[in-house]
């Protein structure tokens, strides 16, 4: 018979020698949480280390991510050969798979970067999503996993615990369980210093299923699970846990958390558990039951690979979730191309991008658009249905008021593979985001981060809604790129550019106001290099350079032409996305470049335009917040006119 409750010791003393060996880490969950580990994996995880990357494997996210040795010792003993115990012997050195908070290798069964707290289980509600819209595609024959999420209090005190909790209650996601570690401590101490809500209430306000356990008894945590997994709810399984459980110093203390361990606490610890064994090693017998409980996992998988060799939906399955691109899609993106540049009408550029969004949809179903109230003005959803409680088939999720979950969601949803999150909002709101976005960027997650409302063009809304600095912190932020596109044309190239990177996300900030349609029909991508001459001399030669971005573009053009009637020859340079141009070889950027006069253009702060300006260069935009009024009012109050563009290059020329 299985013995949980050593399973549960190998667990702690693992993660007691880890933290010891590396002088530093955070005891507290691990000890604390080790029988809630031990006995979901003993009876009731879904996974086979064997074949860590099985596609209906349930998913475990420590959202708690300071406790990384209960998830690290947990895989060791699971099985994972990346996890070995030379590994956990490096935990928090570099280049080490035991890393500080968890960083994402789902080979080593890792599913996703954790530490900002509050955003694993948000994460963790991505993936619940991802896990219903498969199964509503392929069937419960392919898809039908769950998941678990460890989670502390810091999770559920961060503002988005709170958005993560009523969305998931309100979509019902029947398949994600949450396991709170009910200390009732923090790093400052007791909660009561600044928590005396009832937490359990929120999730029974939020249509939760609720179950209170003591979170170190083996059998009511093992009823409540299975408890949680006949509930059509979401649940929560609140753990009235003790800190640092088994560390006669520290155990149920602030201290518990994270304080520094000795070889003293080692030896109190063995001998108050009755675990006489050296640093590192484990019985043969409870490593036994650890094969023993992981074997119903990879009989799980042998039946599921059985049923998806014959299934009739195989292939599709396969390209879903191995993210592989259908043959032909980019040809929809050239013909809509060639159409949207026979129309020289002036249109905003997020509704250019709906109108890519909807086109996909045939070619690329696997798309999912997350919006966050804001279905009219940024028109992504179209044709496509909603995703409901009742309607897991829809790829269009509204996510009501909710940015900070949203962005979390769309790198769940990534994370899990087989969909293509889509996040659309305005860009004044990527700040919500930003956390989200920064995780994706790390953890390199091909997230489409699509933004309306770029610039001081949204006008009357005034200065809070016209983010004038965002273009410049993501455009330092590493692995994100950045596009903003001058029209409908560059708008689709970029939506190309963007779904054909599986290394990170990109940004798309996109314009509230008609921009002129400078781009003339081409069939190749020039966005590609993320730089380019839209305009120049016939000759080729040039007295000035205009740079410029999204709609300021079409502003260089009119520039260009008054330049000309004046005799000074204008090279317009369109900079849809500066990461790619940067990428380029040196030659092409010289050539793009050029040696004249150069002047940027672009309705943001000057910040990082350095890059591309020389000292004498000028740069028409933005020194401070904007105000309100209509756009056209704006620009001319700001100077970012044609007049000012043209006045600019006479003065540069004069010198």
């Amino acid at each position: 018979m299985t013995d949980i409750q050593s399973m549960a010791h190998a667990i702690r003393f693992l993660a007691l020698d880890s933290i010891l060996h590396a002088g530093e880490g955070h005891q507290g969950v691990p000890l604390g949480m080790a029988e809630i580990a031990a006995t979901l994996s003993a009876r009731h995880l879904k996974v086979d280390p064997q074949n860590p990357l099985w596609p209906d494997r349930d998913r475990v996210v420590l959202s708690n991510g300071h406790g990384s040795m209960l998830l690290y010792a947990l895989l060791h003993l699971s099985g994972y050969h990346h996890v070995s115990l030379d590994a956990l012997r490096t935990f928090r050195r570099l280049g080490s798979v035991c890393a500080g908070h968890p960083e994402i290798e789902q080979a080593a069964g890792i599913e996703i970067t954790t530490g900002l707290l509050g955003q694993g289980i948000a994460c963790a509600v991505g993936m619940a999503v991802a896990e219903a819209r498969l199964a509503a595609r392929f069937g419960a024959d392919l898809v039908d996993h769950r998941t678990w999420a460890f989670v502390g209090d810091g999770c559920l005190q961060e503002g988005v615990g709170q958005e993560a909790i009523s969305l998931a209650g309100h979509l019902q996601l029947g398949k994600l369980c949450f396991l709170w570690d009910d200390n009732q401590i923090t790093d400052d101490g007791t909660t009561d210093l600044s928590i005396s809500e009832d937490v359990p209430a929120r999730f029974r306000a939020a249509g939760w299923h609720v179950v209170q356990v003591d979170g170190h008894d083996i059998a009511q945590i093992s009823a409540a699970l299975a408890a949680a997994m006949a509930d059509p709810r979401p649940s929560l399984l609140a753990c009235r846990t003790v800190i640092a459980k088994g560390l006669p110093r520290l155990q149920g203390q602030r201290g518990g958390h994270s304080a520094p361990l000795t070889p003293q606490d080692s030896h109190e610890m063995r001998a108050a558990l009755g675990w006489d064994h050296a640093a590192f090693d484990i019985p043969a017998p409870i490593r036994a039951d650890w094969a023993r409980a992981m074997s119903r996992g990879r009989a799980a998988q042998e039946a599921w690979t059985a049923r998806l060799a014959h299934h009739p939906e195989g292939a599709a399955f396969h390209r879903w979730t191995t993210g592989t691109m259908p043959e032909g899609w980019q040809d929809h993106i050239t013909t809509l191309c060639l159409t949207e540049a026979a129309n020289p009408a002036p249109r905003p550029t997020i509704q250019s991008s709906g109108a890519v969004c909807d086109a996909l949809l045939p070619v690329l179903p696997e798309t999912m658009v997350l919006c966050a109230d804001l279905e009219a003005p940024t028109n992504h959803k179209r044709s496509r249905h909603a995703f409901t409680a009742t309607d897991r088939a829809g790829s269009y999720l509204h996510c009501g008021v909710r940015e900070h979950l949203m962005g979390a969601m769309c790198d769940g949803i990534a994370a899990h593979g087989g969909l293509r999150p889509i996040n659309v909002t305005y860009l004044a709101f990527a700040d919500y985001e930003r956390p989200a976005m920064r995780m994706a960027a790390l953890m390199r997650l091909p997230v489409l981060f699509v933004f309306s409302h770029d610039s001081i063009g949204t006008g009357s809304n005034g200065p809070t809604h016209q983010p004038v600095e965002v273009l410049a912190s993501f455009r330092s932020m590493p692995n994100m790129r950045v596009f903003r596109p001058a029209d409908a044309v560059e708008t689709a190239e970029a939506w190309q550019i963007a779904l054909q990177i599986p290394d990170g996300p990109s940004l798309l900030a996109l314009s509230r106001q008609p921009a002129d349609q400078v781009c003339p029909p081409r069939a190749a991508n020039l966005s590609t290099k993320g730089a380019y001459i839209l305009h120049e001399d016939a000759g080729g030669s040039r007295d000035v350079t205009l740079l410029a971005s999204g709609t300021e573009v079409g502003l260089a053009m009119a520039a260009s032409a008054q330049l000309a009637a004046l005799g000074i020859k204008a090279t317009v340079v369109s900079m849809p996305c500066w990461e790619l141009f940067a990428a380029q070889d040196i030659g092409y950027r010289r050539a793009v470049l050029g040696t004249a006069p150069r002047i940027g253009i672009e309705a943001a702060l000057k910040f990082g335009w350095e890059k591309w300006l020389r000292e004498d260069d000028s740069f028409i935009g933005m020194t401070g917040f904007g105000a309100s009024d209509r756009a056209e009012a704006l620009y001319d109050h700001f100077g970012i006119t044609v007049a000012a563009v043209v006045t600019a290059a006479r003065a540069a020329l004069a010198r």
